[in-house]
């Protein structure tokens, strides 16, 4: 076995099986098929880079459906949304098709089950069939319609379609085994009644295929070679199968029906309905909230396709459920982030700092590299004067040994700048610091090559010139679920754990440098994280959402 060999992962060991056992390079095609009710979040990422992975690998075409059986839940502006997705992820469908594309077929084939005896109408409740159904450890019972003549059948099920039954006063189910040992395959639902209008076919039909049934058949039109699901449809695999005898022809290729484990992310969400409830109740503002885990909302916060298909392919493809922590994404993101974002200077909490031995009216120019430790990123020019901003928190009067920050008395570096050292600081009338007073070293420019310069000092502090500052509305975005598994409590619902402080939106003070700055740029906030340009921004109105913070806060309180 090669060193390439030992590195696949278990679904492509099945497919090179497939390979060396016969089937045709040629014949391999994947399809990735979302449904159309909400937008794609970090859990389906996983599944598109896994099936337009193996297009990739294989060279082979992937197609784009969607699975748009439930007029119901589906809309036009969710298909738009997961195709952008898709396209910002860097992927290409070979084609872009549709469920619906097949409602003729798919009704074609039901009437040719039907006339075989394998599908009945049914007018019980839904409760009704729910409880005759039985459970895992008890076989189900027949029902009272199952032994309807073919005839019969077939003319209740052209007036389903011709719209002359209610919603729930019918369904259609395929005629199986109400004793098997899997529960999916004692008469499952074919197809229901939904008098709702659909994105693609408006009124044209009123009965709607079920999911078990469109899926296989749909692959099976398409000539998917690996049909491939996550692990909740394992248990429809059996079904799948059963659905394809009843259609398939020696001279096509049969799908295959194969299952990985879902992607699920600790402090996270993964349902769509429970996302939808989050945007609905206004927890969030929007699918594209960059609180959110959908793709969309992590393109706004300032993820990268790049930290996104990384995260996918460092997490793996399981074959058992498992929780990926959301520490790893947050490492892909910074990660990506490192080799590519200008370090600027930005003070989130500012303070006033007056270095009062330096000339009133001067002004500098000081060169600033946007990176000092990679080459190719250049540099710019940043203004210093005689009052500057620092971090309030980068301040105390007193303070131990271990706090190489400014402190009354001792000396810190400015970046890109002079040594400084705190002389004293005014207070408000409640004992907050509102301005501090300070020395500088004029001989002390970094870069100068002066003796001075070269002096080993402990902390360097960002800082902001207060005449040149630039302000900006800065979004400091937080894990929006305070507890690590908020979907998986016995007592409490999800709501209960959203974190009351995952948005903290404040003005600070940037680099003029950053008025130029265009939506979608990204820049690393020199010792307080990364931060991209928010879509809100307008001309005289800079907006900034943090990423992620250079330090993982979640880690300290953990351990506490």
């Amino acid at each position: 076995m090669t060193e390439e060999t030992k590195s696949l992962n278990f679904i492509e060991h099945i497919i090179e099986e497939d390979l060396s056992n016969g089937l045709e390079n040629n014949k391999l095609r994947f399809r990735f098929p979302p449904e159309p009710n909400g937008y794609l979040h970090i859990g389906h990422a996983a599944s598109i880079c896994l099936n337009f992975g193996l297009g990739e690998r294989y060279n082979a075409p992937v197609n784009l459906r969607f699975d748009d059986t439930n007029p119901a839940k589906e809309e036009q502006e969710y298909v738009d949304a997961i195709k952008k997705d898709i396209e910002w992820l860097g992927f290409k469908w070979a084609n872009e098709l549709y469920s619906s594309d097949y409602f003729q077929q798919l009704y074609d084939w039901t009437v040719d089950l039907i006339k075989k005896g394998k599908a009945y109408v049914d007018e019980q409740s839904s409760e009704e069939i729910r409880a005759q159904k039985g459970t895992p450890t008890s076989i189900g019972t027949d029902s009272p319609y199952r032994n309807r003549s073919v005839e019969e059948n077939l003319a209740l099920f052209e007036k389903m379609k011709n719209g002359e039954f209610d919603e729930g006063d019918v369904v259609l189910r395929a005629k199986i085994d109400m004793s098997h040992n899997n529960m999916h395959m004692r008469d499952p639902i074919l197809y229901r009644v939904l008098k709702k209008a659909h994105h693609r076919t408006g009124t044209d039909w009123c009965i709607f295929p079920m999911y078990d049934w469109t899926h296989g058949e749909s692959d099976y039109i398409e000539q998917i070679s690996h049909s491939i699901c996550t692990l909740e449809f394992k248990s429809h695999r059996e079904l799948y199968d059963w659905y394809l005898d009843q259609v398939v022809t020696s001279d096509k290729l049969r799908p295959k029906q194969r299952e990985f484990a879902r992607r699920n992310l600790s402090y996270t969400i993964m349902s769509k309905r429970k996302l939808l409830q989050l945007v609905e109740n206004g927890v969030v503002n929007g699918w594209d909230d960059p609180r959110m885990p959908t793709i969309s909302g992590l393109r706004r916060r300032g993820y990268t396709p790049e930290s996104i298909k990384n995260f996918s392919e460092l997490s793996g493809i399981s074959k058992r459920d498992n929780v990926t922590d959301v520490s790893l994404l947050e490492f892909c993101i910074k990660d990506h982030l490192n080799t590519i974002a200008p370090r600027v200077l930005a003070v989130l909490d500012p303070v006033k700092v007056v270095i009062t031995n330096y000339p009133e009216g001067k002004e500098e120019l000081l060169d600033a590299n946007y990176n000092d430790y990679a080459e190719g990123f250049g540099s710019r020019e940043v203004p210093f004067s005689r009052e500057i901003y620092i971090e309030k928190e980068d301040f105390r009067e007193e303070a131990n040994k271990k706090f190489f920050r400014l402190k009354l008395g001792k000396e810190v570096r400015l970046k890109n700048a002079y040594i400084i050292k705190a002389e004293s600081c005014v207070k408000d009338a409640e004992g907050n610091v509102t301005e501090i007073h300070c020395t500088y070293d004029e001989n002390s420019l970094s870069g100068s090559g002066s003796e001075a310069s070269l002096r080993k000092i402990k902390g360097t502090l960002h800082w902001v010139s207060v005449k040149h500052a630039v302000e900006a509305e800065v979004r400091v975005y937080d894990r929006l679920f305070s507890d690590e598994a908020p979907d998986n409590h016995k007592d409490k619902g999800f709501m209960d754990f959203v974190n009351p402080n995952s948005l903290d939106v404040i003005t600070a003070a940037c680099e003029p440098s950053l008025a130029s700055a265009k939506k979608g740029d990204t820049f690393q906030f020199q010792r307080k994280g990364y931060f991209c340009v928010d879509e809100d921004t307008t001309e005289g109105k800079l907006v900034f959402n943090r990423t992620v913070p250079l330090r993982d806060s979640w880690a300290k309180m953990e351990t506490k």
